[in-house]
């Protein structure tokens, strides 16, 4: 037994009468939706302003991360964890 896979435009030439136009019509959309995807992308200046978000956020978390009682919990965690027995 074989399964045969087809499109949604191929179920629909199948199934109903007319379906020709029905597929056309389905290509056309979703040719349609292909091309709005592809505009969705974002421009240069939106990189440069997202970039610029990024880094100050890592800044953040920079100076969080490496505040004093951050970093000792972070340290006696990690040394906790290399002297687990086996």
């Amino acid at each position: 037994m074989s399964i045969v896979r087809t499109s949604p435009a191929q179920a629909a030439v199948r199934q109903r009468p007319g379906g020709r136009i029905r597929a056309a019509a389905w290509w056309r959309r979703r040719a349609r939706a292909c091309r709005a995807a592809a505009e969705a992308g974002m421009s240069t200046a939106e990189y440069a302003v997202g970039t610029i978000a990024a880094c100050g956020f890592a800044a953040v978390l920079y100076k969080i991360v490496t505040s004093g009682p951050v970093r000792t919990a972070l340290t006696g965690v990690i040394t906790k964890a290399l002297h687990v027995p086996f």
